[in-house]
């Protein structure tokens, strides 16, 4: 066995491909990663990412409700995320969603996010339609009002469970 050590500034200089694979070799030591390194691919030419409304997102969640992670992954994206670009995006990292959700590896996110883009494109009637797409980074990307709109439906979920606890309380 061979080790090597690498500073920050030698990561962080570092082409992306190899970034991906020393954050993969990490995750693979410590059990998280998938067998093969994750390849997030641009969405395909044929598919185009969507703005999600608050409907868009209920029924979407309506969709999804019997699967228990695929749920978790999707009020993932009603945090706050980082917004880049022209038009904006809203950036997640796979690995912060992986953590939060508490699944095995970035194959399962990545299973979950693949059946939220089919509920999607059922709730739309339109095969092409993304609820995401992702970049070489390992980042997941969805449009700014497609967060707002889980939001939106995170909240409201929670009004009515809160209203229902305070109605088995009186």
């Amino acid at each position: 066995m061979i080790g090597i050590t690498l500073t920050a500034d030698q990561i962080r200089s570092a082409p992306p491909e190899v970034r991906r694979w020393i954050e993969h070799q990490v995750l693979a030591g410590l059990g998280l990663a998938a067998d093969a390194p994750p390849q997030p691919t641009l969405p395909m030419q044929s598919a185009h990412l969507v703005a999600l409304s608050t409907d868009d997102a209920a029924k979407v969640l309506s969709q999804i409700e019997g699967m228990l992670p695929a749920v978790n992954v999707f009020f993932e994206f009603a945090r706050p995320g980082v917004s880049l670009g022209q038009p904006p995006v809203m950036m997640v990292r796979l690995i912060d969603i992986l953590h939060h959700t508490r699944l095995q590896n970035i194959g399962q996110v990545m299973a979950c996010l693949e059946v939220i883009n089919r509920a999607l494109a059922e709730v739309r009637h339109d095969p092409s339609v993304r609820f995401c797409g992702f970049d070489n980074e390992g980042h997941c990307l969805i449009a700014p009002e497609t967060q707002r709109a889980i939001a939106s439906v995170w909240q409201t979920v929670i009004a009515k469970q809160h209203g229902v606890a305070e109605g088995e309380a009186a």
